[in-house]
């Protein structure tokens, strides 16, 4: 079972440039930019362990994931995660609408990628807004918040598909936030 670890930050602007700018000068590695479509899925089981089934769409790649939060007080979001890469979305997709599942919102995506030290860091520009997600360790995360000087920064406690579901377009039974 894999635990994801990560925090994530609304950005203004100037936070988005001040995070590009210590990026580069802390020598952290740009990994590079990928547009996504991201397809979240209720109904059944997922909506009684309040789970999330997405799949994602990067170019030609589909990655379908599986995620059940775990609670905590902290702004540091815990949650189970299973991920594979599929190789026919059209198929994947008959086979989730096929056990019951139904599409509940579809998010698009622009997103930088970056490694600094023992994390990975992204930023998203969704088209509602600007984030930042930092992932890794407890320790791993903040030491980079330290270095990078955004302790200061306000996490978002919110994750992208209740921010799509606050600012997204409701079109009959499905909620879309696209560019």
């Amino acid at each position: 079972m894999a635990i994801e670890i990560e925090k994530k930050f609304t950005l203004s602007n100037e936070q988005h440039e001040q995070i590009l700018a210590n990026l580069k000068e802390s020598g952290a590695k740009y990994i590079g930019e990928d547009f996504e479509e991201n397809t979240l899925y209720r109904g059944g089981v997922l909506d009684e362990k309040q789970a999330v089934l997405r799949v994602r769409k990067i170019g030609d790649k589909t990655i379908l994931t599986f995620k059940e939060h775990i609670a905590n007080n902290s702004g540091i979001k815990q949650q189970t995660e299973y991920e594979t890469i599929v190789e026919k979305s059209e198929e994947l997709e008959k086979i989730i609408e096929s056990l019951g599942f139904e599409k509940a919102l579809v998010y698009e995506k622009r997103r930088q990628t970056w490694t600094f030290r023992a994390v990975e860091i992204v930023l998203d520009e969704l088209p509602f807004g600007q984030y930042m997600e930092i992932e890794g360790s407890l320790m791993a995360i903040a030491e980079a918040e330290m270095i990078l000087d955004i302790e200061h920064f306000e996490a978002e406690n919110e994750t992208y598909p209740r921010l799509t579901q606050k600012f997204g377009v409701q079109n009959e039974q499905l909620t879309e936030a696209r560019f």
